[in-house]
């Protein structure tokens, strides 16, 4: 009489040596399971190609044929169903191992890999695209400024000719030490101090006067309507420099770039007429005129002998007044 497939594989197992718990230890089945299969008892397993792979890994694990042990599973699926297994001869179980398990994982690492791959691949090339464009809109704006430049003056309002606006601005710089500073607009006078290297901005619409100890000729720098124009130089006489810039004089100052040197006062070569005198104070005016002044104070201080201490001589006989 054969042995069923239960008892071959308990049988075979019995020979080895083999425990169930070490059977599904290493086969990752069910104790309840194997014992099923021993006991040619399949209700307990979920059927289908589930307890066929638990065959097969079984027989393999204790030295058995497989196919010799999936043909006597069909045959008893065949005699409580009435029929074969129709599935028996397209179906390849799969043994449920841990080398099979590694391979199974082993394309979906793959996939992981070429999916995390792509998506690497696509933020890099949007980076460089993003980048791509940043450096060209960096290129044609450098492009444009460069253009203008080239080919029209830059808008700059701080630096207004005087044909371009009606104020008069000043800029007022101390270099290197402040500067008492003496300013009217417009009819307005102030003073102040003007710190050092800190420029102050003085405006009119008619007339901006200035004026600062010459001692400081070099230490100032002046801006007219956003130009550089050259400080005056101190004067030959007095102690302050002066100047004034209005409407008169704003173009060819702004159009020279510099101010005016002050015009030192002269003397009239041409000398005077004397007034004239009483003709009977001839000899007098002509004294006052040569003797000097301290002469001519001693003179009127001096006592002068009278008429009646100095002894007059008689006239001769016979002489007439003239």
């Amino acid at each position: 009489m054969s042995l069923s497939l239960g008892e071959k594989l308990r049988q075979a197992r019995e020979e080895r040596g083999i425990s169930i718990s070490e059977v599904a230890e290493q086969t990752r089945i069910s104790s309840l399971y194997l014992e099923s299969i021993e006991n040619d008892n399949y209700k307990p397993l979920p059927g289908g190609i589930f307890n066929k792979g638990f065959v097969k890994s079984y027989a393999k694990f204790i030295g058995l044929d497989e196919h010799e042990a999936l043909q006597d599973y069909a045959k008893v699926v065949a005699s409580t169903e009435g029929g074969e297994d129709p599935t028996l001869q397209k179906y390849k179980p799969e043994v449920l191992t841990d080398e099979q398990a590694a391979n199974s994982s082993v394309p979906t690492i793959i996939f992981a890999v070429i999916i995390l791959g792509l998506m690497t691949g696509g933020i890099l090339f949007l980076l460089n695209y993003l980048q791509g464009r940043s450096d060209e809109t960096v290129v044609t704006s450098n492009v444009n400024t460069n253009t203008t430049g080239n080919n029209a003056p830059p808008a700059n309002t701080s630096q207004a000719g005087p044909t371009q606006t009606d104020r008069i601005r000043i800029e007022f710089t101390a270099k290197d030490e402040a500067i008492s500073l003496n300013s009217t607009i417009d009819g307005a006078t102030n003073t102040e101090t003007v710190a050092a290297n800190t420029p102050k901005v003085l405006e009119g619409s008619d007339s901006v006067k200035l004026s600062y100890y010459k001692g400081f000729a070099d230490k100032v720098e002046l801006k007219l309507n956003g130009k550089t124009i050259e400080p005056p130089p101190a004067p030959v006489k007095g102690q302050v420099i002066a100047f004034e810039i209005d409407k008169t004089n704003l173009a060819a100052v702004w159009d020279s770039g510099k101010l005016a040197e002050p015009v030192s006062p002269t003397v009239d070569p041409t000398p005077r007429r004397p007034a004239a005198t009483p003709r009977g104070n001839s000899n007098v005016s002509s004294n006052s005129t040569s003797e000097p002044s301290s002469n001519r104070t001693a003179a009127r201080t001096s006592p002068t002998p009278s008429s009646a201490s100095t002894p007059r001589t008689p006239a001769p006989a016979g002489a007439t007044n003239q």
